[in-house]
């Protein structure tokens, strides 16, 4: 489903993606992996054409997609949950969710409100209540509902566990897991290797915006040593 294929990204004069090469299968849920700095979230954007590479090639379900604007990309069913968030603090739940819906997409599953409250419960409970007034660990579940409603095929999610309570971390998993057993294809990047392994097959280790290992969980975790190399503080 996605393919990126020697990338080279750059903000100003700081080369952060070196000749970085990927592949999301169709289905798979797949962590990007790596310390601060490492240019996951870089990728995340260079895929999402935030970040336009210099050189270098992302195609999406077979079709090059490099240069689009970003909201055209959006349009062809890639999904993008920022750090940030970035919900609209003085909107409602609901109307946070309208914002985020486009119409059903050929071969994708169609999100409803109702879905996405019985995916995210905590939203249902609040779905009067503006963005601003959510915690932080509601607001990423509500970042998420709102791309999820976009009907993408794909989504891509940055740092999803990050900043929010280990009680909403257990939530936001089991909504990753629920969401590839839908056939949602995810590329995630994350810091928690618990997290990552618990809604992740597959890795994608990440050093100075280059690509040093691409596998499966179950033959990183045979290897610690190299494992530890790349990923311990």
């Amino acid at each position: 489903m996605l393919d990126v294929m020697q990338i080279n990204s750059f903000y100003g004069k700081a080369h952060v993606l070196r000749d970085l090469s990927l592949s999301v299968t169709t289905g798979q849920v797949v962590a990007l992996l790596g310390r601060n700095g490492a240019g996951k979230t870089t990728t995340l954007k260079s895929i999402m054409q935030l970040v336009v590479p210099r050189s270098g090639q992302v195609r999406f379900n077979g079709t090059d997609i490099t240069g689009w604007p970003a909201h055209r990309v959006a349009r062809a069913g890639l999904g993008y949950v920022p750090e940030d968030r970035r919900i609209f603090g003085d909107l409602s739940v609901l109307e946070n969710l309208e914002v985020g819906r486009q119409p059903p997409r050929q071969g994708t599953a169609t999100w409803s409100q109702d879905a996405l409250f019985d995916l995210f419960p905590n939203l249902a409970e609040r779905r009067r209540n503006r963005g601003r007034d959510l915690s932080g660990g509601e607001q990423q579940m509500l970042s998420i509902a709102r791309t999820l409603m976009g009907n993408p095929s794909c989504l891509l999610l940055d740092e999803p566990s990050e900043g929010i309570a280990p009680v909403i971390i257990e939530d936001m998993a089991r909504a990753i897991v629920q969401l590839r057993d839908q056939g949602l294809t995810v590329l995630l990047s994350e810091q928690n290797l618990h997290f990552a392994r618990a809604v992740s097959s597959h890795a994608v280790i990440l050093d100075r915006g280059t690509t040093r290992y691409s596998g499966s969980f179950a033959d990183l975790d045979a290897d610690p040593e190299f494992r530890d190399a790349w990923l311990s503080v």
